[in-house]
């Protein structure tokens, strides 16, 4: 595909973002706070999301935290237990979900979570509403809200269980303990771990590898895992039918056969 212009990200003061080629790249970055999701980084959060996911030239997005010690702790309990005491805590449905990134989110770009540290809670909740997961040997993931009276209520629960064997979802949600990157990476939570100074490198690894696949597959092959998920399989593949019409009628359908022949790579358009 060639190369299209891509406007300047937005600024904000809690998080960066960084375009490199159709990659772009999403950062915690309050390191001093673990990367810690105060109000303010949530709100920055739905920006930066929404501006990501509608670039269109962008092909993936990583996530990952500044620093060498977390991805993130997940939510600021400090600001929290603030709010909480001051009566203005919001609640429910009013509370909003950390930068629309674990709900409702209809991101069609694969989404590659760095783990650069502890990953806890909101922080394991954003990691989990990622496609693909590659954390550093060092990192540790949980989700130990009912150890502070909570629970993981921004789509962790629902996730972890469909994402590793029942049995260990249930034991890590009902004891909230942490596990070792290797762990998870065992029970099927992460894709894989890597020393940190190769965590950066492993991400765009994958990243360019999504790159060299036809985009409009990539993007139909996503919409129908997640379209097909709440189905059995011959209603998702019934469902399927109009992907399929999109994809028989592509320029990247006859490219790609072609390119095969050819002994090439190919030319993709998205179309």
């Amino acid at each position: 595909m060639s190369a299209a212009t891509i406007p300047s990200p937005p600024e904000l003061g809690t998080l960066s973002i960084e375009v490199e080629g159709e990659i772009g790249t999403l950062t915690l970055d309050r390191p001093d706070a673990l990367n810690a999701m105060s109000p303010e980084m949530i709100g920055e959060l739905t920006i930066a999301s929404a501006w990501l996911a509608d670039q269109a030239p962008l092909r993936g997005l990583i996530v990952t935290g500044a620093g060498d010690r977390a991805f993130s702790a997940g939510n600021d309990l400090k600001a929290t237990a603030e709010r909480t005491a001051a009566g203005t805590d919001l609640q429910g449905a009013k509370r909003p979900p950390f930068g629309r990134i674990t709900r409702d989110f209809d991101c069609p770009k694969p989404m590659i979570a760095a783990v650069n540290g502890v990953a806890v809670g909101g922080g394991l909740e954003m990691a989990l509403a990622c496609d693909i997961v590659i954390a550093a040997d060092h990192a540790r993931l949980g989700l130990p809200e009912p150890r502070v009276g909570l629970f993981a209520g921004a789509g962790g629960i629902h996730r972890i269980a469909r994402q590793v064997p029942f049995k260990h979802a249930m034991g890590l949600l009902l004891t909230g303990r942490l596990i070792s990157a290797d762990e998870a990476f065992r029970i099927g939570l992460v894709n894989e771990v890597v020393p940190l100074a190769e965590l950066m490198p492993t991400a765009r690894r994958w990243a360019d590898e999504i790159l060299e696949c036809s985009p409009l597959s990539v993007r139909l092959t996503k919409e129908a895992v997640f379209d097909g998920l709440q189905f059995s399989v011959d209603e998702a593949l019934e469902r399927d039918a109009g992907r399929r019409e999109r994809l028989l009628s592509s320029q990247d359908y006859v490219e790609g056969p072609k390119a095969f022949a050819e002994k090439r790579k190919p030319e993709w358009t998205g179309r």
